[in-house]
């Protein structure tokens, strides 16, 4: 997968993340649908601006006909609700649901003939390190991103024989407004960028930006109780 010459759509580009996958995009020589829920929020020059809510049936049949001709989605659109599972508020956790995953599995479904019409190409699912833990505060999007990365794992098994490679990212804590009340360390978006699309050009299935994402992934064999025992080390340390 060559990203000059590509034709991308990048999901929630208005602004963190999606901007600057847009934006590098551009600079990498690809053609560029951007888009956000109020198209007129896209700041970037060189894109093509559209109108995207992933939670719209409508809204993403009516996107992937008008973009027939893309080779790589980057699925990024996202929101963070706040919500714990149990004592929070249910509402929020359908939302995060209802955006994450469902959004996510609507923007494959519609595009995965897409791609396969147009040589394959590739599709990535922005996930999180949160896909593998959870800490208060939390217990919706860590449900959420868990379920999104199992449709990415069963979504890059079901897209093989078509040939469109899909790719996992999971990071910690990006630089973005959605991190704004977190005090920890942040990477730059440009850094996400610049990982995920060598990776992608590396036929990579699963990206792990960060040292943080390193870590969480290397306590998945513990037990549970061994698993939080480390990750609140090292969140504390």
């Amino acid at each position: 997968m060559q990203i000059t010459g590509a034709v991308a759509l990048v999901t929630g580009a208005n602004r963190g993340l999606g901007r600057e996958f847009a934006r590098q995009l551009v600079e990498r020589g690809a053609t560029v649908y951007a888009t956000a829920r109020r198209p007129e929020t896209i700041d970037l020059e060189g894109v093509v601006p559209l109108r995207l809510d992933i939670t719209d049936a409508a809204q993403v049949r009516a996107v992937a006909e008008r973009a027939g001709d893309v080779t790589l989605l980057v699925n990024n659109a996202g929101i963070s609700t706040g919500a714990d599972l149990v004592t929070g508020e249910l509402e929020l956790a359908h939302r995060e649901m209802d955006t994450h995953f469902w959004g996510t599995a609507a923007m494959l479904r519609a595009f995965a003939p897409v791609l396969g019409r147009n040589g394959g190409g590739a599709a990535v699912n922005v996930l999180s390190a949160l896909s593998w833990f959870s800490v208060r505060g939390a217990g919706a999007y860590h449900a959420a991103k868990a379920a999104e990365w199992a449709l990415t794992n069963s979504a890059r098994l079901e897209l093989a024989d078509q040939g469109t490679l899909v790719t996992a990212v999971h990071l910690g804590a990006a630089d973005t407004d959605i991190t704004r009340d977190f005090d920890g360390p942040k990477i730059s978006p440009r850094e996400v960028a610049d990982a995920v699309f060598d990776g992608v050009e590396a036929d990579a299935t699963e990206v792990l930006v960060d040292p943080w994402s390193d870590l969480v992934k290397a306590t998945l064999s513990d037990s549970p109780t061994e698993r939080d025992a480390r990750i609140a080390a090292a969140l504390a340390g």
